[in-house]
């Protein structure tokens, strides 16, 4: 009997291992039952079998451990007792019968379990439990209480819209295991029965009445989606060091328009009255106006406005920094700015207007960062 109950124990172990890789995982309040049943057994032995039948009712509550193996507490009375030997004993209820059952549902061990009851299942039960018979007084020589175990077969049909019915019809035999003079299996200490019964599932965590199989990923799937999170870390980065290098070319900017906005246009004091005032100073090595500057080209087009015959001529400096190709070219690159600022913002005829590069110098003005300048000349004075 200990071999038995062990190997069991280690079946439903394996087997519960085995469940809980393709089923989500259960809370303690999960996957519980309860019904009711009722049924007709009789003496197995020595017995006309239909002739001697006890009517019998039960409670059952119980415990899917996996969608094979569970447990489940079982409680029957008998409401009649023909064919035994200590007859009448004098009381409604003549006796009950207490166990504690193990559950295997075949239809799963066998078939997989499909992500919901089948619709008809086969399922057995076994187990150990107590057995007790009620009698008056005047009935002696019967032993009260006996050791049971209970071996069946659940026919079961799981019905509603979450399968949380189901009705069973359970043949069984019952032993009575220390009715001789030691514990054993003996059919002339036994009873065959039948039970029709019906349980209701609660409702578990997973939002259903039933175990819920687990959403399974094969390698290959994981393997494509790490490497699609991997192809959106890296297209993150690249975008950050975007973002990056637009945020520091709008910080050098910011930076350079607000030393232009605090640059005041320069006036040069100049004994030939031909060269106008207004000036435009540009940052080292660059040939596009600041916002500021704009200032002192719109005074030389206001000039013009004013003096129809006027011609200016736009002359262009670099400081000493450099080669003198290289300034040569700036210094024309700067008054060619000029030209064309007057014409496309000002509206200055283009034929009024002259450049000339001068080149490098470091005479126009003491401060060296002031001759990277253009000057203005009127050429008709």
């Amino acid at each position: 009997m200990k071999k038995v109950i062990f190997t069991l124990a280690i079946a439903a172990l394996s087997a519960q291992t085995m469940s809980a890789q393709t089923v989500e995982e259960s809370k303690l309040t999960d996957n519980w039952y309860i019904g009711v049943n009722g049924g007709l057994n009789t003496k197995t032995s020595h017995n006309a079998l239909f002739k001697n039948v006890n009517p019998s009712a039960g409670l059952r509550i119980g415990r899917n451990l996996t969608p094979v193996f569970g447990l489940a507490a079982e409680g029957e009375v008998y409401f009649n007792n023909k064919g035994s030997e200590f007859r009448p004993l004098g009381t409604f209820v003549k006796g009950m019968n207490l166990s504690l059952l193990g559950t295997t549902n075949f239809s799963n061990w066998f078939g997989g379990y499909p992500g919901s009851p089948r619709v008809f299942e086969v399922i057995g039960v076994y187990g150990l439990g107590w057995g007790h018979a009620f009698h008056t007084q005047s009935v002696q020589g019967m032993d009260e209480n006996v050791l049971t175990s209970k071996f069946g077969l659940d026919f079961a049909f799981n019905f509603g819209a979450d399968k949380e019915w189901q009705v069973y019809v359970e043949p069984n035999i019952t032993y009575g295991m220390n009715a001789g003079d030691k514990i054993q299996f003996n059919s002339n200490h036994s009873a065959l029965g039948v039970l029709v019964g019906v349980n209701y599932k609660l409702g578990n965590s997973n939002g259903t009445h039933n175990f819920k199989v687990a959403e399974l990923r094969n390698q290959s799937e994981i393997d494509a989606l790490n490497s699609k999170i991997n192809e959106l870390r890296a297209d993150n980065s690249n975008k950050d060091n975007t973002i990056g290098n637009n945020n520091r070319t709008i910080a050098d900017l910011q930076s350079q328009l607000a030393a232009a906005k605090n640059q005041k246009p320069t006036v040069v004091v100049n004994e030939n009255k031909n060269v106008l005032q207004p000036t435009v100073i540009f940052q080292q090595g660059k040939s596009t106006i600041d916002a500021a500057q704009y200032a002192s080209i719109s005074m030389i087009a206001t000039y013009m406005k004013n003096h129809k015959e006027a011609k200016i001529l736009i002359k262009g400096y670099a400081s000493p920094e450099g080669s003198l190709e290289l300034n040569q070219r700036l210094s024309e690159a700067r008054a060619n700015a000029v030209k064309s600022a007057l014409i496309k913002r000002y509206k200055v005829s283009a034929n009024r207007l002259s450049v000339q590069g001068m080149g490098a110098t470091d005479k126009l003005f003491d401060e060296v960062d002031f001759n990277r300048v253009v000057t203005f000349t009127d050429t008709t004075k």
